[in-house]
């Protein structure tokens, strides 16, 4: 546990910040957080190595990213050229054909670099699932394995400006013409949009709800397509965010995945494991915005001594450590349960994503607390922490959502 703690510390220093010095001290990671207990040896294996990356090829580059809003691509095929690009594909198409918990391990602590790039890469990994999970053999062939490569990067398009939460609403439709669909609509907020190369699509091809949705591979380039404006976010902006538009764009009923009317069961599907994805990121973000508080306080001295000596701040982050522990617990449960496709699996993975994302923005942002004015700075890490894992509580389905979930199977008997 000591050497990933390390090599972030160097990491976090080499960045461009005035306060490098207090990012990470020269104390080992605390047994009650460590983040490699109850791993097999294998995971443990997995983890350094993300370790490893997120403090070599993404921690010193995090603030550039975020101000210049720079899509890192480069840094992601080094991350694919690691087996991250596919971590739960089949081997036969690319994939490294890991399980759900040694995808969650690793997200873990990719986010501990980049929390922004890392969502993208969860989001870009769910996309490659679906084809590869839902797609017949032809389809796997042909776009999986340069996605597993990350020659080719894959943005997931579901959300629309009328349907958010109410994704059984959606009005994109594609209406068939012989061997084509005809798509018409509009997507919101996607992730990655214009510059990546494959687009995951729901839409509807036949009647109102969800029965009436199906799923179509769009590449880009294809006539028809087109993109909004970049959107400007308060987080996440190592990720271009843009609509994706499609007027009369002609997609051959070859790039459906699975039969018509399927593609609702797709979409949340691929979201369940989305939704311990994107948990997983929060994690990593809170654990690095607590090893960074830990500093600060025995680095930071008022009133004659070091903050870590104010037992208000001890308890704190005693809490924030408590908090961090049960939410690791939780995701790590939920994604067994999905890998093991137990029928509790996916308001399991609710829960989990819902006490995840709240629990880890309340660390990130205690932690930006202790910090005091120095964390509102851009110098300090902890603030590109808290504005990036704030929309965790808000995509793969709204945390209001997570609720109804969770509250709808407790009350079906």
């Amino acid at each position: 546990t000591e050497r990933p703690r390390t090599a972030m510390a160097m990491a976090w220093r080499a960045a461009p910040r005035a306060a490098a010095r207090l990012l990470l001290g020269r104390r080992g990671i605390a047994s009650c957080i460590d983040p490699s207990t109850g791993l097999t040896e294998d995971q443990k294996e997995f983890q350094k190595v993300a370790f490893d990356f997120a403090a070599k090829e993404m921690a010193p580059h995090m603030a550039e990213w975020d101000e210049k809003e720079i899509f890192p691509v480069e840094t992601m095929r080094k991350a694919a050229q690691l087996g991250f690009g596919g971590i739960y594909v089949k081997p036969d198409v690319g994939g490294s054909g890991l399980s759900r918990l040694d995808t969650s391990v690793i997200f873990e602590a990719l986010s501990t670099g980049c929390t922004s790039t890392t969502a993208y890469m969860s989001i870009h990994n769910m996309c490659v699932w679906m084809i590869d999970t839902f797609g017949n053999e032809e389809q796997r062939r042909r776009f999986c394995p340069s996605l597993c490569t990350m020659e080719k990067f894959a943005s997931y398009c579901l959300t629309e400006p009328g349907s958010g939460s109410d994704a059984a609403s959606l009005l994109t439709s594609a209406q068939r013409k012989g061997d084509n669909y005809i798509l018409n609509g509009s997507k919101a907020f996607i992730s990655g949009g214009g510059d990546t190369d494959v687009y995951v699509v729901m839409c509807r091809t036949g009647g109102p709800g969800p029965k009436g949705i199906s799923c179509l591979v769009l590449e880009k380039g294809m006539p028809g397509l087109s993109f909004g404006k970049k959107e400007k976010k308060v987080g996440w902006n190592s990720q271009p965010t843009r609509a994706v538009i499609f007027e009369d764009c002609v997609v051959p009923v070859g790039n459906r995945l699975g039969a018509e009317g399927q593609g609702f069961s797709i979409a949340m599907q691929g979201l369940n494991g989305g939704r311990i994805n994107i948990a997983s990121c929060s994690l990593g973000a809170a654990h690095a915005s607590v090893l960074l508080a830990q500093e600060h306080l025995s680095v930071r001295k008022q009133f004659g001594e070091p903050l870590a000596n104010n037992q208000y701040l001890q308890f704190r982050l005693a809490e924030m450590a408590t908090r961090l522990v049960a939410a690791r617990l939780m995701v790590r449960n939920a994604a067994r349960a999905l890998q093991e496709g137990r029928e509790d699996a996916a308001v399991l993975c609710s829960m989990a994503k819902l006490f995840a994302t709240d629990e880890c923005f309340g660390i990130c942002n205690q932690a930006l607390q202790m910090h005091g004015g120095y964390g509102y700075l851009k110098d300090y890490a902890v603030q590109q922490f808290v504005r990036d894992i704030r929309v965790h509580q808000i995509l793969e389905g709204t945390n209001e959502v997570m609720r109804m979930i969770v509250a709808r199977n407790l009350l079906q008997g």
